[in-house]
C-alpha cells in the first residue's frame, strides 16, 4: 500500500522541476503581449522579436505535462523512468488530458518501471541493456496503451467539464470557488495545501482559464501584505502586538511578497499560529473571491508585482489584493495579543582555569 507521504514527495519533486518552466514561459508570453506579440501562425511568414517571445512561452507551456510526468516517474524509478515518464506527458497532451493526465501518466509508468526493475528476469547478457532500452520500451509500451485506452478517456472528460463548469459559473458561484482557492493557497504558506491550489490554477491556466491564477498570486501576497500592514498599524495606534525579533522577520516578509514568496511569513506564524493562520487565511479567501468574480486574470503564474500590467484588469487585481491585505492587517491587529517580554539575562559562569589540572 502506497504512502500518502511517498506520493506527495513525488508531487513535489515535479512541482520544484516545473516551476521553472513555468515561469519562464509565462513571463516570455508576458512580455510579448506586453511588446504586441502574437503566436506565431506560420513561421515562413514574416514575424516579430515579440511574436518570438509569445511563441516560445507557448512552446514552454507545452512542456509541462511531459516535465510533470517524467519528474514524477524520475522520483519513483530513478532515471529508467525519466523516458517514459516523459512519453506518457506527451501522450497526455496529445489526448487533452492535460496536467492531470500527466501526473497520473507519471505516477503509473513510474511505478511499473520500479516493478519492472525487482520482478523482470532477463538473460545475464541482457542485463545491461534493462536501463536503457528493456524497462523504457516495456513500460512506454504498455502504460502508453493503457493512457490512450484506458486512463485518459475519463481524464479528458473531467477536464472539459471542469474548464465548462468554471466559464459557466454564475457570479455568486465564482466569488466561492475564489475564496475556496485563495483560502488554500495562503492556508500554509507555501507548504502542501498551497502546492495543491497552486498545481490546479496552473492546470486550469493550460486550458485557457486565466482567473485562478490571478487568485493564486494574490493570495500568495496578501500573508506578507497583510502582516506588514498590521505591524504598521500597531506602532500608528501605540499598540505593540511583535516583538523586535518578529519585527526584523517582517522586515524580510515583505520584499519577499512583493515577489510572490509566502514563506517569509513563516517565522511570524510560528510564534503565533492559530491567529496569524486564521487572518491570512480570511484575507486572502476574500480578495481571491473578489478577484475572480470581477473577472480578473493572469496569463502569468508567477511573479507577484511585477507581472500584474500582464493581467486583463491589474487595477481590480490591486483592489482585490488591497482589501484582503486590510483585513488580514485588521483580524491581526484585533485578534493578536501583545508581545510578552521574554528576554532572559544569561550569566557567564566564570571558568577558574588555575583550577584545572592535566593528567
Amino acid at each position: 500500500m502506497l504512502k500518502k507521504l511517498e506520493i506527495k514527495k513525488h508531487a513535489l519533486t515535479a512541482i520544484s522541476y516545473m516551476l521553472p518552466i513555468v515561469v519562464t514561459a509565462g513571463l516570455l508570453i508576458a512580455i510579448g503581449n506586453l511588446t504586441g506579440g502574437n503566436v506565431i501562425a506560420d513561421y515562413k511568414a514574416a514575424y516579430s522579436v515579440p511574436d518570438t517571445l509569445v511563441s516560445l512561452g507557448v512552446l514552454g507551456m507545452g512542456l509541462l505535462s511531459p516535465v510533470i510526468a517524467g519528474a514524477i516517474a524520475y522520483s519513483i524509478a530513478d532515471r529508467p523512468g525519466i523516458g517514459p515518464g516523459l512519453f506518457m506527458g506527451l501522450i497526455a497532451n496529445s489526448i487533452g488530458a492535460g496536467f492531470l493526465g500527466g501526473m497520473l501518466g507519471g505516477y503509473l509508468v513510474g511505478y511499473f518501471v520500479k516493478w519492472l526493475r525487482f520482478n523482470l528476469k532477463v538473460p545475464k547478457w541482457a542485463e545491461g541493456l534493462m536501463p536503457m532500452m528493456i524497462l523504457p520500451l516495456l513500460s512506454t509500451l504498455i502504460i502508453g496503451l493503457l493512457m490512450y485506452f484506458v486512463v485518459g478517456v475519463p481524464i479528458v472528460w473531467a477536464t472539459e467539464s471542469m474548464t465548462t463548469f468554471l466559464l459557466g459559473m454564475q457570479s455568486s458561484t465564482k466569488f466561492v470557488f475564489g475564496a475556496v482557492l485563495g483560502g488554500m493557497a495562503a492556508f500554509d504558506f507555501g507548504g502542501p495545501v498551497n502546492k495543491v491550489a497552486s498545481l490546479f490554477a496552473d492546470g486550469l491556466l493550460l486550458e485557457g482559464v486565466y482567473e485562478p491564477e490571478a487568485v493564486k498570486i494574490l493570495a500568495s501576497m496578501v500573508p506578507p501584505f497583510g502582516v506588514t500592514l498590521s505591524l504598521v498599524i500597531s506602532k500608528l495606534i501605540n499598540k505593540p502586538k511583535y516583538s523586535e525579533t518578529e519585527i526584523e522577520n517582517i522586515k524580510v516578509a515583505f520584499p519577499m511578497g512583493i515577489a510572490m514568496i509566502t514563506e517569509g511569513v513563516i517565522p511570524i506564524a510560528a510564534v503565533d499560529p492559530i491567529r496569524v493562520i486564521i487572518a491570512c487565511t480570511s484575507g486572502a479567501a476574500v480578495g481571491g473571491g473578489l478577484s475572480m468574480l470581477w473577472g480578473v486574470g493572469s496569463p502569468v503564474p508567477s511573479g507577484g508585482m511585477f507581472i500584474v500590467p500582464a493581467m486583463n484588469k491589474p487595477l481590480m487585481f490591486c483592489l482585490a489584493l488591497l482589501i484582503g491585505t486590510i483585513i488580514t492587517a485588521t483580524l491581526l491587529v484585533i485578534l493578536k495579543k501583545e508581545p510578552q517580554a521574554t528576554i532572559v539575562e544569561m550569566e557567564e559562569e566564570e571558568i577558574d582555569l588555575d583550577s584545572i589540572t592535566l593528567s
